[in-house]
Parts: C-alpha cells; sequence; structure tokens
C-alpha cells in the first residue's frame, strides 16, 4: 500500500520536481493548488505527510490543522520555504522537515528518504489487529487488578473491553500473551481515550526493546496490510554520556522522533531507545535514551568505557525511527533535572548550529571522568 502525501504548491516547477522525487520513493502526491483545497482533504483523508509551500496563502493554516484534524495529527509534515525565513518560525507552525528555495533535486531526495522511513513507521505503529486476548491491568497507584479483552492491537496499544462500564484512568501495567507465542509481556500503559459504550483506548509507554520487537514481529506476522520497514541509516557518533548522544547525519529525524540506535564497537554491540530532542538540518541530531534500567545503563557504561579507552575507535552506528512522540507523553525537561551535561545542553535554550557546536567542543575538552554524567565521549 503506498503511501500517500498532500502537497499545497502552486509553483510548477517545484510541483514537477517534487513528482519526480516522490514517484521514485513510491509515495503519492495528491496536489491542492490553494489553501481551501486542502484544508478539505485535510478532514476527509488520511495522509502520512503533509508538504507545503508556505508562500502561499493559508499554507501556516494547513499545517497548524493537521496537527489537530484527528486522522493526520501524527501525519509529517514538510514545509518549503524562502531562504530569510528562519527555523524557528518553521518549527513552531508544526513542521518536521524543512526544505529551503531552491529546492534541488538532491536534497529533497535525502529529505525525503529519512521522511519517507519516518512515515512507514508512524504507520506501522498505528496499524491495528483484530484480535480478542485477555489482559491484566495492574494499577500500583489505585491498587488491585482489573481484567479486561483486547478489541484490537498496535504497537503504540489496544483497544479494549471494560468490565461494567468502569472508567478509570492513570498509568497500569498490562500483562498479556500474544497468540501462538508462550512469551508474556508486561508492558506500562494508560488510558488515552474512551470509546463508545464499554470500549476504551490504552497507550503503552516506556515499551522495553524486547517487547517492541516482540510485538512488531507478532503485528507482521498477522497484519494483512504488513510493509517492510526501510533499512536502518548509518550515521557517525560524535559525543556519548550515559543519557544521550549526538549524530551527525544528512537527513536528522526531527525532534520528537521517538529512534531505536544500535551501536558497535570492539565487540561491544548496544540496542537503544532513544526521543531525539535536538536537530540541526543537514548537520545532525542530539537523541536522549529512553530507557533507565540497571541492565541497560551496564552496557552503556561498557561501551562507553571501550570509546573512552580507544580514542581512535570509530564506532559503527546505524540508526531506524520508530514514529513520533506524542506530545504530552513526555515534556522536554528542565537543564536543572540532570547532572548529564550533554542533556543539559538539549534541554536548555535552543541555539544557533553553530553556537550549539561549540557548546559541545568545550564538552570534549573536560576530562572524561570528571564529567558529573560519568561519560561524554569524542568518537
Amino acid at each position: 500500500m503506498s503511501l500517500k502525501s498532500l502537497l499545497l504548491c502552486s509553483d510548477e516547477k517545484i510541483v514537477r520536481m517534487l513528482r519526480r522525487v516522490l514517484g521514485d520513493l513510491e509515495i503519492e502526491a495528491e496536489l491542492c493548488l490553494n489553501s481551501d483545497a486542502a484544508l478539505r482533504r485535510l478532514t476527509r483523508q488520511r495522509f502520512e505527510a503533509i508538504i507545503a509551500d508556505l508562500s502561499d496563502d493559508g499554507a501556516n493554516e494547513v499545517l497548524r490543522s493537521a496537527r489537530t484534524a484527528a486522522c493526520n495529527k501524527q501525519a509529517v509534515a514538510v514545509a518549503i520555504v524562502d531562504p530569510i525565513v528562519g527555523l524557528k518560525a518553521v518549527f513552531e507552525i508544526g513542521a518536521h522537515f524543512v526544505l529551503y528555495k531552491p529546492v534541488s533535486s538532491e536534497r529533497a531526495k535525502s529529505s525525503f528518504r529519512a521522511a519517507r522511513a519516518l512515515m512507514k513507521s508512524e504507520r506501522r505503529r498505528n496499524a491495528r489487529v483484530t484480535v480478542e486476548i485477555p489482559v491484566v491491568l495492574r494499577s500500583s497507584e489505585m491498587g488491585g487488578n482489573m481484567k479486561v479483552i483486547t478489541v484490537d492491537l498496535s504497537e503504540g496499544g489496544m483497544a479494549v473491553t471494560l468490565p461494567n462500564r468502569r472508567r478509570p484512568n492513570g498509568r497500569w501495567q498490562a500483562a498479556f500473551t500474544l497468540p501462538g507465542t508462550s512469551t508474556s509481556l508486561e508492558i506500562p500503559a494508560e488510558f488515552a481515550w474512551e470509546g463508545s459504550k464499554s470500549q476504551a483506548g490504552l497507550r503503552f509507554v516506556q515499551t522495553s526493546s524486547e517487547a517492541s520487537r516482540l510485538l512488531r514481529e507478532w503485528l507482521k506476522q498477522n497484519s494483512a496490510d504488513a510493509e517492510q520497514d526501510d533499512p536502518p541509516i548509518r550515521c557517525q557518533l560524535t559525543d556519548l554520556s550515559l543519557g544521550g548522544c549526538y549524530l551527525e547525519i544528512s537527513s536528522p529525524f526531527p525532534a520528537s522522533s521517538l529512534v531505536t540506535l544500535s551501536m558497535r564497537a570492539a565487540g561491544v554491540e548496544l540496542h537503544v531507545q532513544g526521543v531525539v530532542r535536538v536537530m540541526h538540518p543537514e548537520r545532525g541530531m542530539g537523541v536522549e535514551f529512553t530507557q533507565n534500567t540497571p541492565e541497560h545503563r551496564a552496557v552503556l557504561e561498557k561501551f562507553v568505557g571501550v570509546l573512552t579507552e580507544n580514542r581512535a575507535l570509530s564506532p559503527e552506528l546505524l540508526v531506524q525511527p520508530e514514529g513520533l512522540e506524542a506530545e504530552a507523553t513526555q515534556p522536554k525537561p528542565s537543564p536543572s533535572e540532570t547532572d548529564d551535561p550533554l542533556l543539559q545542553l538539549f534541554y536548555g535554550e535552543p541555539l544557533t548550529a553553530e553556537a550549539f557546536h561549540e557548546a559541545l567542543r568545550k564538552q570534549r575538552a573536560i576530562p572524561p571522568m570528571a564529567n558529573a554524567a560519568a561519560a561524554a565521549s569524542h568518537a
């Protein structure tokens, strides 16, 4: 099933070039010549991407409206802008990727390859398989257990039938076994919506990498519309702490993207989940690690130790997008909430790419073990 995009642009030259680029990437482009037509489409159809030339009247409102449209709020937004427009202003209206005019075919291809990987992962996360599974919900806040039955299941959550029309809230532990497997999963979840009658929706939060892998494999095997993800993207690790890392990559994923990183060096391999906190177009991105188990920390400390002892070692690193973080689930912390200098840089006031990289260079001058985060390392 092809990925679908809505394209708001009246510049014939840009439209022709984008149609070629998107066609090569197997992304359909539904052209709208004005914002009124685009707004009507947003309320009636689902798109994996919204592409808007901000020089068109009403284009800003189209991007803002996409964030509130129920079926398109998680669509990847691409803004086409004049060189004088600042990045901050574009990101504030909801853009994830920015293409500056004149738009070159090469730059468009690079950006849309990254966008396509994110579009696929977001569609995969939202793909639901109809299945009835008994689930035990446990609440440490409210105490006791509650048994429910699933209506459908996705990588990001499940719809369930509630007993006696109960309307619980807060965070729960959802324990269940996938049909055809013997492995029990227990995933933190929170009630996200209420449906008609006795149905409600649970959103998974902080799913472990192993649980994510098992869910993804089961859903692929049991979904008629399953498709292959794009291969992971190779990038360069430049800075690493126990709380996060900075990666050089020509087409970084936007802030709030959920990613999985695979790192390998000197026989030590590490798989870690994270969220993009800082993004610099065409240069790189800062990723905060979201796993905080003792096992994960032990492997990460070992990996940091390998790089600290072998400064000339260049680790192999791959990044895979896993979708966009829901706006309200994990707000960006403040610098005072961590003693990790790299995360403090991510959490601080927005800096230009040049100022940010200068701050990184200053951090690298600090001896690794004098660092309060125990390890900023330059690979």
